[in-house]
Formats: structure tokens, C-alpha cells, sequence
């Protein structure tokens, strides 16, 4: 654990502006902030705006907004952990963590180190091996078959095309190597590195011996993923196996495994990375869209055809901790998975895993059977492309499996279980669009119901009967969806017609935003009074800016600044992102005119509040009349039903 002081320490220490412009070199300063071309998403006017004063960015377009530390998670792949120490070292600030000794803390940062620089080791022993080794020719062999051959390993070197050296950088990029089939090539270039074999175990680069003592290498004659976490350090590997050596040829069923993978490790925990994260990150936060295919191969050879925003499991189900990963940089989701039984049930299983992460899935399917790999070099990067524009979204496919053109050839049994399935995915999908899909699907369904029924089943029973039951069951369903829904739409105020804005709203604004501007002029014996006149919503705000405005230790001593986080997560969802936008983008640019603009603001406010008091006295004096004339006309009814004559009224 990080202490908050150290945290807010290294907020209030980090030039923001000098963090992101490494990333965003289109970043010019205008006014108080600085302005620039958004990372999180395509565009071709500037819309995200640093405030290196509050320590804050916020694009106008996508809405992303932050700290510093923010900028780090959302763009890099950092933990919050990681993100504040990595700031901390920037900023030369010494992170001292809580409830663990000093000692403890260095131990555990030096052990990570040692496993991170073991496996950038061997990463780069594999990628010289296949450079250098005699034996690379069988590695080079399967990068040919797969339309990836390097330019350097081609028979006549020459300038590479812009599709070689496209494979080229991506290969490097991924860290494609050979592993020797040697027992001990890798182990004793760790050795002559200084590493220790024990180190080199517990990342699952070597394994010991059954008898004696010492290792050998788990990877041997192997092409070599490299697998690298967010911020792109190696911290596994997955090897492909290569068609076997002469003497080396096993029976078939001591057939190696196609692929080994790294074991889990400090570093590694496979069912919460994806394979290609690193890689794929920018180009999926620009298309706002991921691609999820299965193998390593699918992503390299993607990324080759500049089909760059894909990425893969590592050999599991994808789980929601990936799906998680994968939601820092987009909100949706192409599931583009092998066409077998093995892929369908994968994209089946994928479902879970986007609901809870709350990215929206669709699922792409190659034409003729063919994995993704296999139809870019076939078909070229163009066909990739009209599978993935001809994506239908999760429950769509989904239903559509269920109700093929099998079903009508099933037994009563196997229909039934299907329909209940259809109608568990139906009632459960909680996205509006999805509904929306359920919605038209549910009708197709109910059509499909009526072309298939038979007279009896096998057991003599009525097909009819069961399945109209269905059908009512179904519709039930639907029904049910469709009062959650109406009763959610009730409740929710941004379903209710928009009420009509009251006088004075533009003044109440800007008020605020100057407060926002220059919350130091809320201590102003000139403005403070003035936010009397502010009321409601703008008087929320008001009071969040005053309790986030607080003293904190700066370079020269004690002074008083916003916390933005603070102050942000006191705002109610529909004005988040306005109060983001005047942080990250200051209309004033001197405390003047900021000044200046909350007391004209506030005497425009005081004329309204006369004009309604005028209003009020004017109803209030024709409503005492209405009174008066009332009472004479009663008291004139009573006198002349006792035969009293009423007394003369004076004009």
C-alpha cells in the first residue's frame, strides 16, 4: 500500500504536460492549457485539452479524462501501483510502502527485476538463435509457410518492400525467435549473464533435473512467441513445435505438443494478459474496437497484413479478468475464432466474460472454415475486413446456432433444450441493443417453431401442444424483459421529457466555471457573498469546489489547491464530464476577468430575483382582492336572505 500523502505528493510533482506530450508530440499550448490530437480515439481537429496548473487532461470528443497517474492506466496498461511509482521515479520521490519493512519492500522489487531481466535475456537469445543458429532453417521453414518469412533470411537479400519490412517490424515487435533443440543452450547463456538457474526456474525458462542435480531448457526446438504485458516487458513465452529433426522422429503418439506455454509465475498469471496487448494497444484504442482471435499465429500474421488491433487469449478460455484488460482500451469486441466445434464453443463461453467487463461482443466468421490466419494469406487483409464489418453481434449469433437448419432434424428432446437455452439468453441480456436483437430474433425464432412442428414424437405425444407452451413461455420471457425495462425507463430521469430551463441558468454557469477557473476566489471577500445566489444544482457544486479546495504541502510550503479527484466524485453523472471539460480547459485566462465575470453574473441573478419579487407582489396584491370581493359577495347573500338591508358601500 501506498500512502495517500506520497500519492498526492507525486500528483502535484508530475509535469503532466511533459508525461503526455511523450505520447501526444501534436500537444501546443493554447491559453492556460495545452492542446492537442486525442490518443484514446480518431480525429482530425484537436479536442484534448492538459492543464498543466490543476494536473489534469480531458478530451472534449471520446471523455476521457484524468491525472497524470490516469494517463498512464488508460494509455500505457499501468496499474495504479505501478503508474504512481513509475511517476514517483520520474519525479525522484521515494515510495515507502505501508505495513512492510524497507528492507521487504527492496527485496521484492530486486526479486521482479531478476525475473524480468531473465526473461529479456532469453528473449533476445532466442531471437539471435534464430539469426544465427545452424538449425534455424526449420523455424525459418514455418515463418515461410505462414506468408511471414523475414527479408533478411530470403535467398537474395535485397531493400525490403514495404509489405517485408511490414512482417519485418512486426516479428521484431512480437520477438520471434528460436529455441535450439540443445538440452542446455539456453541454460548456459543465463550462466554467462550472471543468472541464476533458480531464477531462470521460477519464470519457467528451465526445469530441474529428475536425477541429480542442475537444469535443462523446457523450450527446445521450438518457434518462440515472447508474451509481454502491458507495459512491454517479457513475461512469458509460448513455444510452437517444428517439424522434427533427422533421428528425432517419435511415434505418433508421442507426438509433441503443438504448443508449450510458460507456466505461471511473480509475473505471469495467463488468464489475466492477453497475447499481443502491448502491441495491439494504440491501434485498438483508434478503432475504439478490439479483434479476439485464438491463436498466436492469427495475431502475428494480422498484424503483418496492418491489421493491427488483435489480440488473443494465451491458451484459455477467455476470462473476465482478460475481457477487463481489454475494456482499458475499447468497448467492444469482434470474437473472431476458428469455425470448429472448438471455436464455437469458445465464442460460446467468450459471452460471460464481455458481460461482466461490460464490453459489447460480436462475432466474425471466416468464409469456407478457414481460421483467421489462413484467410489473410489467402484471401488478403480485405477479406478480414468484410468478415469483420459483417460481424453480428453475440446474442444474434448465438440464437442463430441454436436454430440452424439442424433443428427441424432433432427430436422433441434436443428441441426443447435448445428453446430453454434460447429463452435463458434472452431473459439474462441486460444491454439495450442486445435486447433490441433479442427482440427480432425472438420473432424468427417463434416463426422457426412453426415450420418444424410434428404431428407426434416417438413417445406418442403431441409435438403441437409442447411448443405452442414454448412459445408462451417465450413470450412470457420477453414480456417480463420488457416491464424491467419500462419500469428502469420510469425511474430514470434522463428518460423524462426535458423540463424547460428557468431563468438565469447561463449566469448560474458562469459563475461556476470561474469558480472552477479559480476556485481561490470562493476566500474572496469580493466574490464569496456573491454564491448566495446560486441555488440547487450549482449550489452542490459550488459547495464540492469548497470542500475540495484544501491546504496541502507544495514545493515553497503549505498552499491551497483543488483536488480534482476529490472534486469529481462529488459530481452527479450528468455533469461529470462539463465539470472535467473546465478543468482540463479553463475559459479565464486571469483571475480578473474571472472576477470581473461572477459579479456581473451575480447582479444579473439579484435584477432576476426582483423582478420575480415584483411578479410575486403584483399576484400576491390581485389575489388579496379576489379575497376582498369574495367575502362582500358572501356577506351580501346573508344579509339579504334575513331581510337586512346591506349598508352603502363607498366607491
Amino acid at each position: 500500500m501506498i500512502p495517500p500523502e506520497t500519492i498526492a505528493l507525486v500528483r502535484d510533482r508530475t509535469n503532466i504536460v511533459a508525461v503526455i506530450q511523450e505520447s501526444v508530440p501534436s500537444l501546443k499550448k493554447r491559453g492556460r492549457s495545452w492542446l492537442g490530437l486525442c490518443p484514446f480515439h480518431k480525429e482530425k481537429t484537436a479536442s484534448f485539452h492538459v492543464n498543466p496548473d490543476r494536473g489534469f487532461f480531458h478530451c472534449f470528443g471520446c471523455k476521457e479524462s484524468g491525472s497524470a497517474i490516469d494517463f498512464l492506466m488508460k494509455h500505457d496498461g499501468y496499474s495504479f501501483p505501478e503508474a504512481v511509482r513509475a511517476l514517483a521515479e520520474r519525479c525522484g520521490i521515494e515510495i515507502e510502502e505501508e505495513k512492510r519493512p524497507r528492507e521487504e519492500v527492496d527485496r521484492a522489487k530486486k526479486h521482479k527485476d531478476d525475473l524480468y531481466a531473465a526473461l529479456s535475456v532469453a528473449a533476445s537469445y532466442y531471437e539471435r538463435q534464430l539469426r544465427e543458429h545452424p538449425d534455424r532453417e526449420y523455424a525459418l521453414r514455418e515463418l515461410l509457410g505462414r506468408g511471414l518469412l523475414p527479408s533478411w533470411a530470403r535467398e537474395n537479400p535485397t531493400d525490403p518492400t514495404e509489405a517485408e519490412a511490414k512482417i519485418d517490424d512486426v516479428l521484431q515487435a512480437f520477438r520471434i525467435g528460436y529455441a535450439p533443440s540443445g538440452w542446455d543452450g539456453l541454460a548456459n547463456h543465463l550462466r554467462s549473464q550472471g543468472i541464476s538457474p533458480s531464477v531462470a526456474e521460477q519464470v519457467g525458462l528451465l526445469v530441474p533435473k529428475s536425477t541429480g542435480s542442475g537444469h535443462y531448457d523446457r523450450f527446445r526446438h521450438r518457434l518462440m512467441f515472447a508474451v509481454t504485458d502491458p507495459q512491454g516487458r517479457v513475461v512469458a513465452f509460448s513455444g510452437r513445435a517444428l517439424e522434427p529433426m533427422p533421428g528425432d522422429e517419435k511415434d505418433s503418439d508421442q507426438k509433441p505438443a503443438k504448443y508449450i506455454n510458460s507456466p505461471e509465475s511473480t509475473v505471469y498469471t495467463k488468464g489475466q494478459l492477453l497475447f499481443g496487448v502491448y502491441q495491439a494497444r494504440h491501434a485498438i484504442r483508434q478503432a475504439d474496437q478490439a479483434i479476439l482471435v485464438e491463436g498466436n499465429f492469427d495475431v502475428v500474421s494480422l498484424h503483418a497484413r496492418s491489421i493491427e488491433n488483435v489480440v488473443a487469449p494465451l491458451g484459455t478460455a477467455f476470462t473476465p479478468e482478460q475481457a477487463k484488460l481489454l475494456r482499458r482500451y475499447a468497448g467492444s469486441v469482434v470474437v473472431f475464432f476458428d469455425s470448429d466445434a472448438a471455436g464455437k464453443k469458445a465464442t460460446r463461453a467468450s459471452r460471460e466474460a464481455c458481460r461482466s467487463a461490460g464490453l459489447f461482443a460480436k462475432v466474425a466468421v471466416a468464409p469456407s472454415g478457414k481460421d483467421p490466419d489462413e484467410l489473410v494469406r489467402t484471401s488478403g487483409p480485405e477479406a478480414i475486413k468484410d468478415a469483420i464489418s459483417g460481424a453480428r453481434g453475440m446474442l444474434e449469433f448465438l440464437l442463430d446456432a441454436m436454430f440452424d437448419e439442424t433443428f427441424g432434424g432433432q427430436d422433441l428432446r434436443v428441441q426443447v433444450q435448445r428453446v430453454e437455452r434460447a429463452i435463458g439468453l434472452i431473459a439474462e441480456e441486460d444491454d439495450p441493443l442486445a435486447r433490441s436483437l433479442a427482440k427480432s430474433h425472438a420473432d424468427r425464432i417463434l416463426g422457426r417453431l412453426d415450420l418444424v412442428r410434428r404431428e407426434d414424437d416417438s413417445r406418442g405425444e403431441r409435438s403441437p401442444d409442447i411448443l405452442r407452451h414454448l412459445e408462451v413461455r417465450l413470450k412470457k420471457a420477453l414480456a417480463v424483459e420488457q416491464a424491467k425495462r419500462t419500469q428502469t425507463q420510469a425511474a430514470d430521469p434522463r428518460q423524462a421529457r426535458i423540463a424547460p430551463q428557468p431563468q438565469g441558468r447561463a449566469a448560474h454557469r458562469e459563475i461556476v466555471g470561474a469558480l472552477i477557473d479559480y476556485p481561490e476566489l470562493l476566500d474572496d471577500d469580493g466574490t464569496s457573498d456573491l454564491t448566495a445566489f446560486l441555488s440547487g444544482e450549482q449550489a452542490q457544486i459550488v459547495a464540492a469546489l469548497a470542500r475540495s479546495f484544501r491546504w496541502v504541502d507544495g514545493v515553497e510550503g503549505p498552499e491551497k489547491r483543488l483536488d480534482n479527484d476529490a472534486f469529481l466524485a462529488q459530481m452527479p453523472p450528468a455533469i461529470h464530464s462539463l465539470a472535467a471539460q473546465r478543468l482540463a480547459a479553463p475559459k479565464f485566462e486571469t483571475v480578473e476577468e474571472a472576477r470581473d465575470t461572477i459579479q456581473r453574473s451575480a447582479a444579473a441573478l439579484h435584477k432576476l430575483a426582483l423582478q420575480r419579487d415584483a411578479r410575486e407582489n403584483v399576484r400576491d396584491d390581485e389575489e388579496w382582492e379576489s379575497i376582498l370581493e369574495k367575502s362582500r359577495e358572501h356577506a351580501d347573500r346573508v344579509t339579504s336572505t334575513r331581510g337586512i338591508r346591506p349598508p352603502k358601500r363607498e366607491e
